[in-house]
C-alpha cells in the first residue's frame, strides 16, 4: 500500500531576497501588473487617459497659485515645465506607495490559498504606478516641445537613473509599509497623510534654494525622493544638485530599502494569518 505523500509549505529562514525564487516565479509580475492595471481602469469612459489628466491638471493649479500669484522661483525653466517634470516622478512615487502600502491587504484571499512569493504583489504595484508614469511622459513630450524645452544629452542615462532611484524609494517604504498594514490596519488611513506629507517635504513644486535656513535644507535632502526629481530635473536645467544633499537622500532611500526589505521578509510568513 502506497502511502500519502504530505507537502507542507514553510519558511526559508532568509530575511533579504530570494533571487532564485523570484525568478522562478517571475512570470506573476506580469499577471499580477496587468490585472491590477485593467481593475485600476475598468469601466471608467477615459481610461488611460486618467493617468496623464491628474498631473495635467494639477499642474495647471501650482502653476496658477504658486507660479504666478507667488512667483516661486524654477531654476530658469518654465514654472508650468519645472512643475510637472517634479509631478510626473513624484506621482509614480505616491501611486505606487499607496498601492504597495494597501497591496497585501487587498490580496488577502490570495495570500491564504497559494504560495508564491509575497514579494511579488507589491512589487507588481510599484509597476502598476510605472506604467501610469510612462502614459504620463508622453505628455511630458509634448510639453517640453511646446516650450520649445532644451534638453541635455545626458537624459539618455539620467532619466532611467532617475526612474530606478524613485522605485528603490518607492519599494523600501512600500514594503514596510504593507507589512505594517496587514498587522495594524490604522495605517491604512496614516499612508495618505504620510503621502501628503512628504510631497511638502520634497522639492516638487519649489526649489530648495528658496529655503534660508541650512538645516531646514539638510532635513528635505534626506527624504529619498529628493535624489530623483533633481536628477531628473537636471538634463533641463544643466543645474548640478549639491552632492552632500544627493548623498543624504540617497542614503536614505537605501535605509529604507534594507529596512523595509528585512520587516517585509520578517513578517510574510504571517501575513495570510492577518490578512
Amino acid at each position: 500500500m502506497i502511502e500519502p505523500i504530505e507537502y507542507s509549505i514553510e519558511s526559508t529562514g532568509r530575511k533579504w531576497f530570494e533571487w532564485k525564487e523570484l525568478w522562478r516565479y517571475r512570470e506573476l509580475f506580469y499577471f499580477f501588473t496587468w490585472r491590477d492595471i485593467k481593475i485600476k481602469y475598468k469601466q471608467t469612459v477615459l481610461g488611460f487617459l486618467w493617468a496623464i489628466l491628474q498631473p495635467l491638471f494639477m499642474m495647471l493649479i501650482f502653476t496658477f497659485f504658486f507660479g504666478r500669484a507667488l512667483n516661486i522661483p524654477s531654476q530658469n525653466l518654465p514654472y508650468p515645465v519645472y512643475v510637472f517634470s517634479g509631478l510626473l516622478i513624484w506621482n509614480m512615487f505616491s501611486a505606487g506607495l499607496t498601492s504597495a502600502s494597501n497591496s497585501m491587504v487587498n490580496n488577502a484571499l490570495i495570500i491564504k490559498k497559494i504560495y508564491f512569493p509575497r514579494l511579488i504583489i507589491p512589487v507588481s504595484a510599484i509597476l502598476v504606478a510605472l506604467f501610469d508614469f510612462l502614459m504620463a511622459f508622453i505628455l511630458f513630450i509634448g510639453i517640453l516641445l511646446y516650450y520649445q524645452q532644451p534638453v541635455s544629452w545626458l537624459f539618455i542615462l539620467i532619466w532611467p537613473l532617475s526612474l530606478l532611484v524613485a522605485m528603490v524609494a518607492t519599494l523600501g517604504l512600500g514594503a514596510w509599509l504593507a507589512a505594517l498594514n496587514v498587522k495594524y490596519r490604522d495605517f491604512r488611513y496614516v499612508i495618505p497623510f504620510l503621502v501628503q506629507v512628504m510631497f511638502f517635504l520634497t522639492p516638487v513644486i519649489y526649489p530648495i534654494s528658496m529655503l534660508n535656513y541650512p538645516v531646514l535644507k539638510y532635513l528635505l535632502a534626506c527624504s529619498p525622493m529628493f535624489a530623483a526629481v533633481e536628477l531628473f530635473r537636471f538634463p533641463l536645467t544643466g543645474l548640478l544638485p549639491d552632492p552632500i544633499f544627493m548623498a543624504l537622500s540617497l542614503t536614505s532611500g537605501l535605509l529604507f530599502l534594507i529596512v523595509g526589505i528585512l520587516y517585509f521578509k520578517r513578517t510574510e510568513d504571517f501575513f495570510a494569518d492577518f490578512a
